[in-house]
């Protein structure tokens, strides 16, 4: 009886997972509709396999989150050498600028399953071993990204095997910020999201 009343607590204080894409529409998004992002076939696209895609560019919520757990489907096409793309979380738009400053998860190249300190540090913050991104890096396949932000503890899996779990130690770090879709600068690639929900969890 104890078990069945606790977990009824856990599912109550999750809450309830909110869809963040429609499936059809940027909605409740902005960023470089004109040229980088777009809708197809269900799914967030950025980039292009036609033309190397000129510098960073992210897809942002319109609203911030703090707490939670954010679930994405997310695929990378192009050159493996080259292509990349992140989720970004807790993060900020640098004003007047095409950057955002924040926390990461990579996407491609030798960052499969990283944190990445996206313009702040701007370095790896935590990493999985290489066993570990050998069963995860696969370009031209859909793959599922987990991220939970509780307090200072970030965790990341990667199609449901951990990657990262980090405690951030600088009281400095802002804990909310935008969550954001990244297409990396410098290669012909295209990167694609979709099934993108939160659920937004106690503040600690």
């Amino acid at each position: 009886m104890m078990n069945l009343v606790l977990l009824a607590a856990l599912s109550l204080s999750q809450g309830k997972p909110a869809s963040l894409f429609d499936g059809k529409t940027l909605a409740g998004w902005e960023g470089d509709t004109a040229k980088t992002w777009r809708v197809e076939d269900g799914a967030i696209v950025g980039g292009s396999l036609d033309a190397v895609v000129p510098r960073n560019e992210f897809l942002a919520t319109t609203k911030t989150y703090r707490d939670f757990e954010l679930t994405v489907s997310f695929r990378i096409e192009g050159d493996a050498a080259k292509s990349n793309a992140g989720i970004q979380f807790r993060t900020k738009r640098i004003p007047n600028h095409h950057e955002v400053s924040g926390f990461q998860a990579d996407i491609g190249q030798d960052y499969w399953g990283a944190l990445y300190d996206e313009s702040r540090r701007k370095k790896v913050l935590a990493r999985p071993d290489k066993e570990t991104v050998a069963k995860i890096a696969t370009l031209n396949a859909w793959h599922t990204y987990k991220v939970r932000c509780e307090g200072d503890r970030i965790r990341l899996w990667v199609d449901g095997v951990p990657t990262v779990d980090y405690t951030e130690t600088d009281k400095s770090v802002e804990k909310d910020g935008i969550i954001a879709l990244q297409v990396h600068g410098g290669a012909k690639t295209v990167a694609r999201y979709k099934d993108i929900s939160i659920i937004e969890l106690p503040a600690k």
